[in-house]
């Protein structure tokens, strides 16, 4: 009976860990809206569920995309379920992977989107304008053809940066991935001005009252087509069911509406009136690290915990791995061998070798995308599971290399010694070798232990909530990256300090003290110390 419970047990246990490597989106009756949570008016990423937010991993989200979303998931009579993601994956891999159902992110429905997506009736209609600083001499502007000298860019794969071209004398810059980004160059002063939607010129004005935003009318204007800024719904390519569903329900929402949702979306969004101000009315520096320490620091210790489990797990993981690997490989043949062990051993050094190269030449950012969207139908992962998948095969590529280099530093004497002995392979590696190896590679390990806690921020790209997703959705609510990334970068900094102190001393207990005494001289020196005391006596 014993048995049977602990058995029970044991499964239950390996359920639980598998199931956080299983994804959890396969629940019919959700509708899962992809967005960024971090594009105010549309959307933006808050703390509390203020204003009618949904939750999201690590937070909530609200804005006009949400309410929009809100609508259809009623009419759909669906669970809203807002799954946050990368603009990049929002151009196709989520829907495609089927990560989400929809993508609501006021995104336009280009000709070249249009390949890969389909799209709805437009939610949202709006106008072009050019974002500058309050106090540049492009503020005045009346025309497109106003701004000769000026540095301008846009957000990438946009209409937003095509129309550029339309301005003449201008200097294009280089596209940007989101507005954030661009509200944080203008302010800085490396860039003149960017391209934006209406709305998303108010929102940003309205949180940064050093910027303002230049409109033109009639011919003045850029030229485009009606329907390339209209903002529309994202769907799978080939899901013309579902696009006629949303478009019933988006025919019920009346113009006045939509405009009614906008504003509120406008006055809801997240405010600063916390962030303390100098003498000179200014928010300072220090000021606005404060606001964002008192009212994010769940966000930053949540995402803080995320990047620790993921890099300590995967960097264990990753060294099992590499381990076995390297044992593998490290098995010697000779003509006595088996000629079936020898072809097992040969095909197994040859994936082992694929494997390691594959792993060690692509970056980790590129295996992230690829294994969570590119093989989705395949590897069913959560973004937490192909999150510590990811970094667990990446570094047992590299932890492969570092055990090798460790076994190579074990003076081959020793290995002839063991084999003339009779030992196995397995006793050799585990009783001579390993113990010599793992002093050597330890540094290496700490090493590796390091570069994982700083590389984990690639993985927001796959919607995992680790410190560096964290820090871009607030920086993004608040057009704030250097004063948000300061906080950021000092947590990192705390990490690793602190792990490079713990792997120093670690490694000061095995080396153990730095003099020794001889048994002998011990010996003598307790002897006389008898001596003398019984002459005492």
């Amino acid at each position: 009976m014993k048995k049977i419970e602990k058995m029970k047990s044991r499964i239950a246990l390996l359920v639980m860990f598998l199931m956080m490597f299983v994804s959890g989106y396969a629940v019919n009756d959700e509708l899962k809206v992809g967005m960024e949570c971090g594009y105010a008016p549309f959307n933006w990423f808050q703390n509390n569920d203020k204003n009618g937010a949904v939750k999201i991993e690590n937070g909530y989200c609200n804005g006009y995309d949400v309410e929009i979303a809100k609508l259809i998931a009623k009419g759909l009579n669906k669970k809203l379920v807002i799954v946050k993601s990368e603009w990049d994956a929002l151009l196709g891999p989520a829907l495609s992977a089927g990560k989400v159902d929809i993508v609501i992110a006021g995104m336009s429905p280009t000709p070249e989107r249009k390949q890969s997506l389909s799209f709805t009736k437009p939610y949202y209609e709006s106008d072009l304008v050019v974002v500058v600083r309050k106090n540049s001499k492009y503020a005045n502007a009346k025309s497109i053809n106003d701004f000769k000298g000026a540095k301008i860019t846009g957000q990438q794969s946009t209409l937003h940066y095509n129309v550029i071209d339309q301005m003449k004398g201008v200097a294009k810059q280089e596209a940007m991935k989101n507005f954030p980004s661009m509200v944080v160059a203008l302010s800085s002063g490396k860039i003149d001005g960017y391209v934006s939607e209406r709305p998303g010129a108010m929102a940003a004005v309205d949180s940064n009252p050093e910027l303002k935003f230049v409109s033109f009318e009639g011919e003045n204007g850029f030229t485009y087509e009606k329907s390339e800024l209209d903002i529309a719904i994202g769907v799978k390519k080939g899901d013309e069911e579902l696009v006629g569903k949303i478009d019933k329900i988006l025919d019920e929402i009346t113009p006045e509406q939509r405009k009614g949702i906008m504003d509120s979306a406008i006055k809801n969004q997240p405010k600063t009136d916390e962030v303390g101000e100098n003498a000179d009315g200014e928010k300072t520096f220090f000021a606005w690290v404060a606001f964002f320490v008192k009212n994010n620091w769940k966000g930053f210790l949540t995402g803080t915990w995320n990047t620790l489990f993921i890099s300590l797990t995967g960097t264990i993981v990753g060294f099992i791995i590499g381990l076995g690997v390297t044992l593998v490989k490290n098995i010697n043949t000779d003509e006595r061998t088996p000629k079936l062990k020898k072809i097992i051993l040969k095909i197994a050094n040859t994936i082992f070798s694929v494997y390691v190269a594959v792993f060690r030449g692509t970056p980790m950012i590129v295996q992230s995308m690829v294994i969570y969207y590119g093989l989705a139908d395949i590897l069913k992962f959560s973004p937490m599971g192909a999150a510590l998948f990811i970094v667990s095969i990446n570094t047992g590529a590299y932890m492969c290399e570092i055990i090798r280099g460790g076994i190579d530093s074990i003076d081959k004497g020793q290995f002839e010694a063991a084999e003339a002995l009779g030992m196995t392979h397995f006793q050799m590696m585990s009783s001579i070798i390993f113990p010599q190896m793992f002093r050597v590679i330890l540094p290496s390990i700490g090493n590796e232990f390091i570069i994982n806690i700083k590389d984990t921020s690639v993985l927001n790209v796959i919607s995992v909530t680790e410190l560096f997703y964290t820090s871009k959705a607030i920086a993004g609510t608040y057009s704030k990256y250097y004063e948000v990334f300061i906080i950021t970068s000092v947590i990192y900094f705390f990490l690793t300090f602190t792990l490079t102190a713990i792997l120093k001393y670690i490694e000061k207990k095995i080396d153990g003290p730095q003099n020794f005494e001889f048994l002998e001289e011990v010996a003598e020196e307790n002897s006389q110390n008898v001596e003398i005391s019984g002459g005492n006596a």
